[in-house]
């Protein structure tokens, strides 16, 4: 009979798993729009502002205003947001396309891009007019001391830092292709790429990568060291996008093909200026470049206190709340009843309970890019997924904790009393475990506070947003504008969860005597 019933509680078992991404899959495809444009960015100042470029020159040509779906982390999520259909296009540069996307071993011509990319759904088109290459600086200073012009010069000098960016590191085209072409000895540390202004500026490390159009370049003083054997191939700014959009919407991508040409190297380094150094909104740098000139920058005086009360404050707040609470509620609504199932099945219980514990080994940001492949789409469904995943464990941990600590007499008198195991576990042993289940919903709930930050990278909002902003102006303002709601999110429900356990110990004291 044993072998019978375990199979059937397993499938139970897994079916509470797969609930919420079924469901969730469910509300996606009811929610997709075909007449929406969606727009990506990753996370660094050129892309931000060339997504508002887009979705304002695209705006007037549709019936609603486009999804801008900023900072969504490095190449490799936001292409897979693109093809999986997430996003509708966004700003790239050629040298990615062939040798990160496509993976081709040398530069492509643009026709041999297009023939590759037709068979994934996509198509690249309107070259904006400027090329941001990759390249390696440090600070004039030290290269004038040392006598480094080119990256050759480099190899002389192994005792030299480098601090580059972990996707340059990690990129077919980046650092590993340099290495063995210079026969660089170096080994490289991993840093932000807005961070690592501020280290070669502190002389924490002595040569970073930039992208060519940075404004920073010229603001520290940083020389470019000479590509002299050709290495980086051509970086030119074009469009990335679904082969679907000009036939779905055909004035938005009329409009859109009107920028061909139209922002040069001198712009765009006078627009990334703006955001970098006087710290205009990347809105407002997209509407003057698009109405001919420089506004007044209204934004450059703003101080900490009007970043943490900014317009934003309350939709960050809403986002950032209901990935919370819905995220908490999913793991509830699964992990109660998936612990009670199993709780008296102690190897069941046990694989359960690895399962998910395993689950909290995967790195956020892994997670979040898996589920953006298996589900085609970014944003808030994925984010859903992975903290509802991940408030699993120490629900149904505390669950099955708190079911265990029910002493056997109790458990005996109900069964004494007539009741079966389900009746017995419903209605004697859950209610006695309530607060050490309450325990494991407050820890959960204090995860998932933290934890959704990590949702801005796809698009889904909430405090992480302006975190992620930070980071890539580094702007500590901003960063803390984020950072310190979402510690006051978390004290908030630290505080509640403290008032709920005090009720249900004064509920479970001994009433006086007369």
């Amino acid at each position: 009979m044993t072998a019978t019933v375990r199979p059937a509680r397993l499938r139970v078992c897994l079916a509470f798993l797969l609930l919420p991404l079924l469901a969730m899959q469910a509300v996606w495809a009811q929610q997709r729009d075909t007449g929406e444009l969606r727009i990506g960015s990753k996370r660094f100042t050129e892309s931000y502002i060339l997504a508002e470029v887009l979705a304002q020159t695209a705006a007037p040509h549709l019936q609603r205003p486009p999804t801008v779906r900023q900072g969504l982390g490095n190449t490799a999520i936001v292409y897979e947001a693109l093809r999986s259909g997430g996003i509708d296009l966004y700003a790239e540069y050629t040298g990615t396309i062939a040798l990160e996307i496509l993976k081709s071993a040398k530069p492509l011509a643009p026709d041999a891009m297009r023939a590759a990319l037709q068979p994934l759904g996509l198509g690249m088109a309107v070259p904006l007019g400027f090329n941001d290459g990759y390249a390696l600086a440090m600070r004039a200073t030290e290269a004038q001391r040392l006598g480094i012009r080119t990256l050759g010069d480099l190899a002389k000098h192994p005792e030299l830092r480098l601090g580059l960016t972990n996707e340059f590191i990690g990129r077919a085209d980046g650092w590993r292709g340099v290495a063995a072409r210079y026969g660089l000895p170096q080994r490289p540390t991993g840093l932000d790429h807005g961070l690592a202004y501020d280290a070669i500026g502190a002389g924490q490390v002595d040569v970073i990568d930039i992208y060519t159009t940075d404004a920073k370049i010229e603001h520290l003083g940083l020389t470019v060291l000479e590509d002299d054997r050709h290495y980086f191939p051509r970086y030119d700014a074009v469009l990335l996008y679904r082969l679907d959009l000009p036939e779905r919407l055909p004035a938005a991508w009329a409009a859109l093909q009107k920028l061909e040409g139209r922002i040069d190297e001198a712009a765009m380094i006078r627009m990334n200026a703006r955001a970098e150094l006087q710290g205009t909104a990347f809105a407002d740098i997209a509407r003057d470049f698009l109405a001919g000139g420089a506004g007044p920058d209204a934004q450059a005086a703003r101080g900490f206190v009007a970043k943490l009360f900014g317009p934003d404050l309350g939709r960050l707040a809403r986002q950032h709340l209901m990935l919370v609470a819905v995220s908490v509620g999913l793991a509830v609504l699964i992990g109660v009843p998936l612990a009670m199932a199993v709780f008296a099945h102690v190897r069941l219980r046990a694989l359960v309970l690895g399962l998910t514990g395993l689950l909290q080994t995967v790195p956020s940001l892994a997670l979040l890019a898996i589920l953006i492949s298996l589900l085609g789409a970014i944003g808030t469904l994925p984010a859903l997924v992975a903290l509802t995943l991940y408030a699993l464990l120490p629900i149904m941990r505390n669950a099955v904790t708190g079911l265990a600590e029910v002493p056997a007499g109790l458990t005996q008198a109900g069964t004494a009393l007539g009741m079966t195991g389900p009746q017995n576990l419903r209605l004697v042993q859950l209610p006695l475990a309530l607060p050490t289940l309450i325990a494991g919903v407050r820890t959960a709930t204090t995860i998932a506070v933290g934890t959704a930050t990590i949702a801005a990278f796809i698009g889904a909002g909430g405090f992480g947003e302006r975190i992620v902003t930070g980071l890539a102006l580094n702007d500590r303002a901003l960063l803390m504008a984020g950072a310190l709601p979402a510690a006051a999110l978390a004290l908030v429900s630290e505080l509640l969860f403290e008032g709920l356990e005090a009720l249900l110990r004064r509920g479970r004291s001994p009433a006086p005597s007369a």
